[in-house]
């Protein structure tokens, strides 16, 4: 039989609450969060006690998920989240981090299973809190490249994905405005925020109606399966992220067959620091360049010391700083939330103004023009990579040529401005005319293009300008 909790007073509790907290994962009487962990199952308690699930609950977190058990539902708030004592956060990342994963970020991690009918991100009046009904979101595996050695045997394919940066101002969106959904879209309420907005996992890629205008790394196993995703469709879309498989000289011409016979797969490695974020201020940045290791970033614009979960703007100084630029500082606040979980990037707004990013994965995913600029106002979240998708255009673009695969470093830089956007709607054509801004290198797909290039090797001088 599993020994109650350490260090924590038996006498004064219900019997049901000193087990509950005697399945509790990371047990140290040590633990500042004890007391809140503690008041947690009280609260839980004394909810499931007027909804009978108690009994249920206990099955799952003693079976450790062995048994199979209907959902165990609470009231949902008007927020969607649960306040204990003094913190607040939501009922099912509280219970899942309390009984399975103590080291859980956030609700991006989290993924309920097919027969939960009360998930929470299917919005209904109750909620459930059940651990078991939950999966942890795994980063996906992605395929390696097979990369020919010599490449100037293989016919192009076709032009490169993307097109050169326009000498135009890029065209604006604004999010989920321009967005349109498939009729069994979930809608998810912000952590920090009780406004509601729309939380779409992954957009469906659809035109828009409106325009306006380190060698430390883990290598991805070669036979595995892709872990759980959130990648939409709609029916009757075709969408540019098709699925690829790794190429074969059984189905390339001769010539190019010939190109792979000594071919090599390049796998994908993890990074220590999953991406890299400078601050700048008009054309000039500002202070060091950040290397987030963790897998959320919140990059705000106070003065407190940075961590390695945050980015303070407040403590720069730049002596070409003029009012505009100190007037939109003021108004960066919480800033923006980055979190990178799943294989997926996500830029959350957690600022009181919007925030405005231009990511070339997802504008290509809603079928937008590589530069658009998407305008994300507050308490709104956007995935705005995904590494399984850059993986299968990065498969199509080996067999075009070195510089259709070069052109993919454009997407791994993402840009994000603060307060004051720019593009076709606004009088800033550019992102270097913006006040405060920040460029986001993700490590990770940028190294693995790296060493893609490497073994392609460049054409030389007199191939790129006969191409041109």
């Amino acid at each position: 039989m599993t020994s109650y909790l350490p260090g924590l007073p038996s006498f004064g509790q219900p019997p049901v609450i000193r087990r509950l907290l005697s399945y509790k994962k990371a047990q140290d009487e040590d633990d500042p969060e004890q007391k809140w962990s503690e008041k947690a199952v009280k609260s839980l308690v004394k909810k499931l006690k007027k909804t009978g699930g108690l009994q249920e609950l206990e099955k799952a977190i003693t079976s450790h998920g062995g048994q199979t058990t209907s959902c165990v539902t609470i009231p949902r708030s008007l927020d969607g989240r649960l306040q204990v004592s003094h913190k607040k956060g939501l009922p099912h990342v509280i219970y899942c981090r309390l009984w399975r994963w103590p080291d859980l970020q956030n609700h991006h991690e989290l993924q309920a299973i097919d027969t939960c009918q009360f998930a929470y991100n299917l919005r209904r009046d109750d909620v459930c809190i059940n651990p078991y009904h939950y999966m942890r979101v795994e980063s996906p595996v992605l395929p390696p490249v097979l990369v020919p050695n010599n490449l100037q045997n293989i016919p192009a394919a076709c032009s490169p994905p993307y097109p050169d940066e326009p000498t135009h101002s890029p065209e604006n969106v604004t999010f989920p405005d321009n967005v349109t959904f498939p009729d069994n879209v979930t809608f998810h309420q912000n952590d920090h925020y009780s406004t509601s907005s729309y939380f779409p996992d992954t957009p469906s890629p659809v035109t828009p109606v409106t325009y306006s205008a380190s060698d430390d790394c883990r290598t991805n196993g070669l036979d595995g399966s892709p872990g759980p995703s959130n990648m939409g469709s709609v029916s009757g879309v075709s969408s540019p992220f098709s699925s690829a498989s790794v190429l074969s000289p059984t189905s390339l011409s001769p010539q190019a067959a010939d190109a792979y016979a000594d071919a090599q797969l390049v796998t994908y490695c993890e990074p220590a620091c999953w991406c890299s974020v400078s601050y700048y201020e008009m054309k000039n940045r500002v202070g060091e360049v950040f290397n987030a290791s963790k897998p959320t970033l919140t990059i705000d614009g106070y003065t407190d010391p940075s961590s390695a979960e945050r980015f303070c703007l407040g403590l720069l100084s730049n002596i070409h700083r003029d009012p505009v630029i100190e007037q939109t500082r003021r108004h960066i606040g919480k800033g923006v939330k980055l979190t990178y979980v799943g294989g997926e990037v996500f830029a959350e707004c957690t600022c009181d103004k919007s925030i405005f990013v231009q990511s070339q994965n997802g504008n290509m995913r809603n079928g937008w023009h590589p530069t658009t600029v998407c305008k994300i106002p507050p308490g709104c979240y956007m995935k705005i990579f995904n590494n399984q998708e850059f993986a299968n255009l990065l498969l199509r673009s080996v067999s075009e040529g070195y510089e259709s695969v070069y052109q993919l470093t454009q997407m791994c830089t993402i840009r994000i401005s603060f307060v004051k956007g720019w593009g076709a709607e606004y009088r800033r054509p550019a992102i270097t005319s913006t006040p405060c801004w920040i460029e986001i290198h993700l490590n990770g797909p940028l190294q693995w293009l790296d060493k893609v290039l490497t073994r392609m090797r460049a054409p030389s001088e007199t191939q790129v300008h006969s191409n041109t």
